[in-house]
């Protein structure tokens, strides 16, 4: 599998630059295509045009095309059209736990620290000793001859995606630009510990696993049914641990307890008009559905309406 483990230039994904990114390729298509040009165009300097065009790409905007363009996805202008779009200015935190989905869905190029912390970490803390310990030795497995300067970048870069840098007054920095995902408080410090050898303290970091009812019926729909397409396209049914734990499933990128996974899919018929229908028994737990659009799923978590997923 070709992991990305860089290309970010160590910036998270700003504030204003998605909706700044989408405006400049609506003008044009070709924005990224001269680094100078882009500079002036974006307000940015080099590296940081160079991490733009890397987040537009993850988060599933826009992609390159065979010439020097990059093309608007359907996501992309569902959601940042500036006349159109549900949310062009990330103004819903809906819009957030969807660009988190994105980012931490991708099969053919996944996003390395995305794939094995939110798949793999199986301990129920995250510091950055033992994260950083734990991708030398996956890099090694990999056969990937990666430094362990890039192996610390990626992940400080997954880190403060999701937790904002602080001063050490507790303050967020005026001149920071935290990323956006920070709002979703996914990951939590929970305490700090001393480093073995140097004496010095790290922070200790975890998931918050817990019922999360910002992630709307209609936006786990919208994950469910995407998870189905890019992971299991041929099936008709999939079962209950497939969208609790599986690989790159709901439960896993959004670290749903498994109960309440439960709760969200025995509501699930109703909650698409029929269109998703969970049957559990003693034998089995499975979930069915017929063919729903992607566009009307993604449609129906900012403008619920009757039969949306017809």
């Amino acid at each position: 599998m070709a992991f990305k483990f860089s290309g970010h230039e160590t910036f998270p994904c700003r504030y204003a630059w998605l909706p700044k990114a989408y405006a400049a390729l609506a003008r044009d298509p070709k924005t990224f295509a001269d680094e100078e040009e882009a500079m002036v165009a974006l307000g940015l300097g080099k590296n940081m045009v160079r991490a733009l065009r890397f987040w537009v790409q993850a988060v599933g905007i826009a992609q390159p095309d065979k010439g020097a363009e990059h093309v608007m996805t359907d996501f992309g202008r569902a959601v940042f059209d500036e006349d159109s779009g549900f949310d062009p200015y990330l103004e819903d935190v809906r819009t957030l736990w969807l660009i988190h989905w994105q980012l931490s869905s991708h099969i053919e190029e996944p996003l390395f620290a995305w794939d094995y912390l939110l798949n793999r970490w199986q301990q129920p803390e995250i510091t950055r000793r033992d994260v950083i310990a734990a991708f030398v030795r996956e890099a090694e497995r990999l056969q990937r001859d990666l430094s362990r300067v890039t192996l610390e970048q990626h992940f400080d870069v997954f880190l403060h995606t999701y937790v904002p840098t602080r001063s050490r007054k507790g303050e967020i920095q005026e001149d920071n630009l935290d990323c956006p995902l920070v709002e979703l408080e996914l990951i939590q410090k929970v305490g700090e510990r001393r480093a073995d050898g140097d004496g010095k303290r790290e922070a200790i970091y975890a998931f918050r696993r817990e019922e999360k009812p910002e992630i709307t019926p209609e936006l786990f729909i919208y994950c469910v049914n995407d998870y189905w397409i890019r992971r299991h396209p041929t099936e008709k049914t999939v079962t209950f641990r497939d969208i609790a734990i599986s690989h790159g499933s709901p439960g896993q990128v959004f670290k749903l307890p498994e109960l309440d996974i439960r709760h969200r899919l025995e509501a699930i018929e109703a909650e698409s008009d029929g269109a998703f229908v969970y049957r559990e028994s003693a034998a089995q737990q499975q979930l069915s559905r017929r063919e729903v659009s992607p566009r009307r799923a993604l449609k129906a978590i900012y403008e619920r309406t009757e039969k949306v997923y017809a």
